[in-house]
This record gives C-alpha cells, sequence and structure tokens, in this order.
C-alpha cells in the first residue's frame, strides 16, 4: 500500500507536460515547430521509489531555434519617401544603408500599405493589414473586423512566432500598434509588444515621439529617460537613446547565450513629424536645400537613372497641381522651407548614424556574418500632410487645432526649427520630392508616392552577389515568410491553440541569388481611406483621388465605390505609373476591378470608408468613459492617454483638487497635454494657477492665478472652465477659487477644438514632456500632499 502511495506521490511530482512530451518524442515528432508553443521533453530513464535504485534521467531538452538559423535586425524607419536617401538616389546621406546596400541587396519595388498602423501590422504579421484588423490608424479605428485594431489570436506574430522557435527577441522604438482605449497605464496589456510574444520591449506606443522629451514605455512600464536627478538632460536624444537600448540588448544577449540567434525589430520615429535633430547635425545641412523643391525633384530624378535606382526609361511622374511651386514662395518663405529640409535631413541623417552604431556593435562581437539585416526605408512614402505649402510649426497646432502659422513667427523662429520648442514638418512639397520619380504621397494607397519605399537586404553568410539591385515585386507582407525561410522554421498552423491564418507574403529568399527569377508575389491590393488599387501580373489598376493627402476633415464620399475613377498602367513597361491606359484597355481595367472585389471580400477590406479625423470620434470605439461625467484621480495617477482622460473639449468642466501644503510649495496639481496644446492646474510660488494653451504661439498661451499664496494646511482649489459653446473652439470664462472663495477670473478667448496632444497626457502631481508654458519646467512634481482632484463635465 505505501509503495503505491510513493509511485503516485512520484507521478505527482513529475509534471504531466514532461511525460506528454516524452511520449510525442518516441515518435520522432518532437518538436513539431508547426504548433506553438512547444514543450520542452524529457527522455525519462528507470525510475525507483529509492533513488540509488533508479537510472540517471536525461534532463528536459528546451526548444532552440534550427541549427544555423541566422541572427535578424529588421529596421524600419517612418515617413521616408523612395527618394529621400542616397542610397536610393536622394539628397539625404545614408551610408549605413549605403553600406548595407553595397554588402547586400537593394530592392526597388518594394511596397507598404501607405500608412503607418496598417504597414506595420502587415510587417510583423505576415498577413494584409486588413486581415490584421488594421485597416487604418489606431485612433481611428471602427467596429468592422478589417478595422477594429484588435489583432486577432489566429494571427501571430513574427515576435510570437520566433520567441517559441528559440530566439531572444526584442521591439525598440515606435509601435502604434495598441488599440487607442488600450494604451494607459491600466493595460490591458495583450496587444502590447510583450503581449504579441516579443520578450523585450523599450519605446513608444503613439503615432510619433517627441526626439527631446519621449514618452516611453519599458514592457509595460512608463519611464522617463530623458530626466536626470529629476531635471531634464540637455543632451538627451531618443535616436541615440534607442541605439544605446538596443546594443546593450543584443550584447546582452549574446554575452549570455551565444549560440541563440537574437532578433531585434527596430523602429525609430525618425522621420515622422515632429522634425527634431541635435543641432550639429542641422549646421552640417545649412544651405543645401536653397535651390527649392522642385529643382530637388529633377536632380533626384536624373541621379537615381545615373545609379540604375530606376530604368533608363522611366519617366519623372508629373506634380500635381495642388502642390506648392518654389517660386510662388516669397523669399522668407523660401528660407523657411529650406530650413525645413535642412532639418528633415538632418534627422534622418542623425537616425541612419545611430543604426550604424547598432551594425557595429554586431561586427564587434563577430556576428555580422550571420544576421540577416532587412533595412526598410519608410512605413509609407514621406508625409505631405501640410494644408499650407510651406511646412508647420506644429503638427498638432496647425493640422488639428486650426492655429495658423505666419511668415513674421516662423522667421523669428527659424533657428528654433528642429529643438523641443517645435513640432516642425516641412512642405507637402517636400514630402512630393522625397517621393521621386512617382506621383503623391502617404495615405495615398493608390499610387506609388504613396506605397513605394526603399529597402535593402543584407546577410553576408548567405547572400553572395552583393551590390546588386532586384527588381522583383515586393510586399511588406513578404517580411516574415522571408525571416521564416531564412531560419528555416514553418509558419505554425497553430499558436496557443488558435488556427492560424495563412500568411498573404511570399519568401524573398528566392531573389537571393538570381536577378531574373520570375516574382512569385503577383497579386497585391491595396485600400487606405478608400484610396485603393490592386497589383496584378505586371498590371496596376488604381483609383484617381478624391481628397489630398494634407486634408484632415476631406469631404466623405456618398459611394466610395462608385465615386472613384480608376486608372491602368502597365508597370512592366510603365515603372514609374505615368501613363495611364484605363481608356485604351478597358476590359483589362474591368478584370482588375473585378480582382480588386475578390480580394476586398476575401481580406475584410470592406465596407470602404474616406473619413480620415472625423473617424476619432470616441464613439467609434470601446469608450470605458461612455456617459461617465464625474473622473476623481489621485497623486501619481499618470500617463493616461487623451482618449481615455475626461473629454475637456468644447464643453465646460470643473476641476476640484483637495490638497495639503506647507508655506510656498509648488508643483503640477493636473495638467493635460503640453507646450503645444494644453490645460495645466498648479501651485507656482505658493499661488494657485490655471494655465492654458491653444498652441505654441506665445499669444495662444494664457495663465489665470491667485494674488495671493497659499497658506499652510489643508485647502480646496477649484477651477471653473465656463465654455461659450456655439460650436467648436470657441471661447471660455475661467474662475478660481480658494476654500470657495474666488481668488481670479480670465477669458480665454479660442479653446481647444480637437486634440491636446498625439503623445503627452494627463498626470496628476507631476508633468512629463513638455510644459504648457515655460514658465515652468517639467517635472514640476508637487511639493505638498494631494488626497484628490476632481474633474466634473458639465455638457
Amino acid at each position: 500500500m505505501k509503495s503505491k502511495l510513493f509511485l503516485f506521490q512520484l507521478l505527482l511530482i513529475l509534471p504531466v507536460s514532461l511525460i506528454q512530451a516524452q511520449e510525442k518524442s518516441s515518435t520522432g515528432n518532437w518538436p513539431d515547430r508547426s504548433v506553438l508553443p512547444i514543450e520542452a521533453y524529457q527522455k525519462v530513464g528507470k525510475v525507483e521509489p529509492n533513488i540509488k535504485d533508479s537510472d540517471p534521467i536525461e534532463w528536459p531538452k528546451e526548444i532552440s531555434a534550427p541549427e544555423g538559423a541566422p541572427n535578424v535586425l529588421l529596421i524600419l524607419i517612418d515617413d521616408v519617401g523612395f527618394g529621400a536617401t542616397s542610397t536610393f538616389g536622394g539628397p539625404v546621406p545614408t551610408p549605413n544603408f549605403d553600406a548595407l546596400a553595397k554588402n547586400g541587396l537593394k530592392y526597388n519595388r518594394f511596397h507598404t500599405t501607405a500608412v503607418c498602423s496598417p504597414s506595420r501590422a502587415a510587417l510583423i504579421t505576415g498577413r494584409n493589414h486588413h486581415t490584421a484588423a488594421t485597416g487604418i490608424i489606431m485612433e481611428f479605428s471602427t467596429p468592422y473586423p478589417g478595422y477594429n485594431s484588435l489583432v486577432p489570436k489566429s494571427v501571430a506574430t513574427i515576435g510570437k512566432i520566433l520567441t517559441d522557435n528559440g530566439y531572444g527577441t526584442s521591439w525598440f522604438g515606435k509601435n502604434h500598434n495598441v488599440p487607442d482605449w488600450q494604451s494607459t497605464p491600466a493595460g490591458p496589456f495583450y496587444l502590447w509588444p510583450t503581449g504579441l510574444g516579443f520578450e523585450y520591449f523599450y519605446g513608444f506606443l503613439g503615432a510619433d515621439a517627441h526626439q527631446f522629451r519621449p514618452s516611453l514605455i519599458e514592457g509595460t512600464k512608463p519611464i522617463d529617460p530623458y530626466l536626470v536627478d529629476g531635471k531634464v538632460d540637455p543632451d538627451y536624444i531618443l535616436d541615440k537613446d534607442l541605439a544605446n537600448h538596443a546594443i546593450k540588448w543584443i550584447q546582452t544577449q549574446k554575452a549570455v547565450s551565444p549560440k541563440k540567434p537574437f532578433f531585434s525589430y527596430y523602429t525609430p520615429g525618425t522621420a515622422h513629424a515632429p522634425h527634431q535633430a541635435p543641432k550639429d547635425w542641422i549646421a552640417k545641412f545649412k544651405g543645401k536645400f536653397d535651390q527649392g523643391f522642385d529643382k530637388q525633384r529633377i536632380a533626384t530624378y536624373e541621379n537615381q537613372k545615373k545609379l540604375g535606382i530606376i530604368p533608363p526609361d522611366a519617366k519623372l511622374a508629373p506634380t500635381p497641381d495642388d502642390y506648392q511651386r518654389w517660386d510662388k514662395l516669397s523669399p522668407g518663405m523660401k528660407k523657411v522651407v529650406a530650413r525645413e529640409m535642412e532639418v528633415y535631413a538632418a534627422q534622418l541623417a542623425y537616425c541612419d548614424d545611430q543604426i550604424g552604431r547598432i551594425i557595429q556593435s554586431i561586427k564587434d562581437l563577430g556576428e555580422l556574418d550571420n544576421t540577416l539585416i532587412i533595412y526598410i526605408m519608410g512605413d509609407n512614402g514621406a508625409s505631405a500632410e501640410d494644408p499650407t505649402g510651406h511646412g508647420l510649426t506644429s503638427e498638432i497646432g496647425i493640422m488639428v487645432n486650426g492655429e495658423k502659422d505666419t511668415e513674421e513667427f516662423m522667421l523669428k523662429n527659424l533657428d528654433e526649427f528642429g529643438g523641443p520648442w517645435t513640432q516642425e514638418h516641412y512642405s507637402q512639397s517636400w514630402a512630393h520630392a522625397m517621393n521621386t520619380p512617382y506621383q503623391w504621397d502617404k495615405k495615398i494607397a493608390s499610387h506609388l508616392g504613396g506605397t513605394r519605399t526603399g529597402m535593402v537586404i543584407s546577410w553576408p553568410k548567405r547572400i553572395k552577389q552583393t551590390g546588386q539591385i532586384r527588381s522583383q515585386y515586393a510586399h511588406i507582407t513578404d517580411i516574415v515568410p522571408t525571416i521564416l525561410e531564412a531560419a528555416n522554421i514553418p509558419a505554425p498552423t497553430s499558436v496557443d491553440g488558435f488556427k492560424q491564418l495563412p500568411m498573404a507574403g511570399k519568401s524573398l529568399v528566392y531573389s537571393f541569388d538570381n536577378a531574373s527569377a520570375p516574382e512569385t508575389h503577383t497579386t497585391q491590393y491595396y485600400e487606405i481611406i478608400a484610396n485603393r488599387g490592386i497589383y496584378k501580373d505586371g498590371w496596376l489598376a488604381n483609383t484617381t483621388p478624391r481628397n489630398l493627402p494634407w486634408q484632415g476633415h476631406p469631404i466623405p464620399s456618398e459611394d466610395p465605390i462608385k465615386d472613384y475613377k480608376w486608372e491602368l498602367y502597365d508597370l512592366k513597361k510603365d515603372f514609374s505609373q505615368v501613363d495611364n491606359l484605363a481608356a485604351k484597355n478597358p476590359e483589362k481595367l474591368k478584370e482588375l476591378q473585378k480582382a480588386f472585389l475578390e480580394e476586398g471580400r476575401k481580406f475584410n477590406v470592406f465596407p470602404l470608408d474616406d473619413r480620415y479625423i472625423d473617424r476619432v470620434n470616441p464613439e467609434n470605439r470601446p469608450n470605458l468613459n461612455k456617459g461617465r461625467t464625474i473622473y476623481v484621480y489621485h497623486e501619481g495617477n499618470s500617463r493616461i492617454t487623451e482618449g481615455m482622460a475626461p473629454n475637456m473639449k468644447n464643453t465646460s468642466f470643473s476641476i476640484t483638487a483637495d490638497i495639503e501644503v506647507k508655506a510656498g510649495d509648488e508643483g503640477m496639481i493636473i495638467t493635460q497635454g503640453g507646450y503645444f496644446a494644453g490645460l495645466a492646474l498648479m501651485l507656482q510660488k505658493g499661488k494657485p494657477t490655471f494655465a492654458y494653451a491653444f498652441s505654441h504661439y506665445p499669444q495662444s498661451k494664457w495663465s489665470i492665478q491667485s494674488p495671493a499664496a497659499l497658506t499652510a494646511g489643508k485647502h480646496n482649489v477649484t477651477v471653473n472652465f465656463d465654455y461659450a459653446g456655439g460650436g467648436a473652439g470657441k471661447a471660455a470664462k475661467v474662475t478660481l477659487l480658494v476654500d470657495g472663495k474666488q481668488v481670479a477670473t480670465g477669458d480665454i478667448p479660442k479653446t481647444v477644438p480637437s486634440r491636446f496632444s498625439a503623445d503627452e497626457t494627463l498626470d496628476v502631481g507631476e508633468d512629463f514632456g513638455t510644459p504648457v508654458n515655460r514658465s515652468y519646467d517639467v517635472p514640476f512634481t508637487f511639493q505638498g500632499e494631494i488626497e484628490k482632484v476632481t474633474v466634473n463635465l458639465k455638457p
């Protein structure tokens, strides 16, 4: 009886999963890489009640990557057009991109989805972006399957696949793939990078980041690396910080597990707005763009032909009439616009320099030979999101909230361009020049200017025909299949018990050794904001844009299926998408239109929707705040993103703070947004103060302050914000009360109508990023105690 009991206890000790794995191993099926995760297995010898009578037991064998599997460095740069870099004939020197091309392959027919979140979803899953529920950027998601931003369990990421196959995995930089309502420190975290299978994440979740004061996440924890001993580090810059962390992570991987391959997804926010760079790098480009964007476009086109980036017979696509022309700018604005391009070039060149440090660190470890580096220069074409024609000093202020840039202000602050107090974005026509030789830009998925970007692949151990160009059709969905084939890992059929949808992309490994190999990715649809097209066997049928790239609030079509005209191109003969053959070959056009409808139904593309910023309405998405008018916060409740914060725009509200202070205490009580649009209730030298910023313009900032400082003890400080009504962005009257008594009033003639920030948050007891005005600086931690802060919305 005792022996039976002992055997039963032994069975309890021995993990059931290992017993099952042992049974599987006896069939010779371990590891089955098609079903993830893969359990360890153990070959169990003789097990007796007494250890002296037992045979040795082989240690459980954990999954490892296939023998010879390469390290992988996947690099994705933001908002860079085909014709921007020196590697692809452009004016921005990118020597590390050049060096990889010399020791690898350039792909001159590589395509994205034409906008950020969708390209990134397709890149890390190998599926079409609508299959990954990312038909538009996260903030504009709608409830339909292709657009709801909830990446399905049937669509595992490359991070998950490689982690479960024995790789060390990491993600550095931009995410922009977390649903808007899940991006606060409260989670949930299952769609954050670590929830998607990446073991380490260091970066940011939103569309963009301030280079000097970014809001970053490590794992799932908010961090502020630009703060040192409670003060802003004047030498901090994000691109360098990201490279430092990537280098440290890679070095740690190889120091601890030298035989274990690493996968690092490196995706800085450069060169998305805000365009910001070190001053000494900006100085390197002084005067280099004084010729203007029109001449630069021609110069790039000629250089591309000279370098063989484009065929000798490729035409330069005409510039649409809607774009700004250089000779129409005033002399002052020419100085402004040239400076904008100097900043953009500096940011992109500096980013490439930091990537060079990462590559050098891999070389120093002796790992470069067996490292597959995929360097994608642009998640879409260059961004022409500038409605003015002369660029912006703040994307959120000008494009979203309606501030007006003036020539006087821009010239006066020219030296500030690229620094922390502007969020500059260059002219729409610089973007168009960066997309040479193509037409249109980011967001325009129907045209190559929006979708085609430069890519280089390097793998010294495997690629021997180096320095060559590959012209087979390639799409961003092809990257995951390429990595899997290189690592000798199959696409899984099941992950965590969920049957997987097949990959849409095709591996590019076939092209490594053969410049003339027939392309394998022969059909691909495109759709963003109802701009759409379909590539099939060398032909491209696409719609004519109804709305311009810089229109944030376009007039939506009543019927996006019928209201768009179509064009037709034979890309085998017409590299630049110039000669429209729709009238000459209507049957081919009909064939491709039918093919688009078939692909659209297959991949969740429908319904088509050509609204843009208008989709930001929180009613479009799960809204935890629906019906809520009272919000209670406590000290340390911070990093609450705008979608989940109380909506203090276009409405009356009150903020009531119960605090305890010593005489002279100061600091932030509650704030939302920052320098480019925001509000703050704080104590300055003990005086209750309410600050409001419509924009970064000095005349668009207001401050209402109590004439007297608070005495020591407990106090109730209240702000009543009485909105005038009559539409969005109207005036408001502010009343400041201390312990129920009015102490100050003030008028705010215009208020933020649409959004405080794309990257800054609501914070209690501290401030992060930029201050609402420059009378204080972050973190401005509250020196007293905050019992609670109550926000009461009064529609």
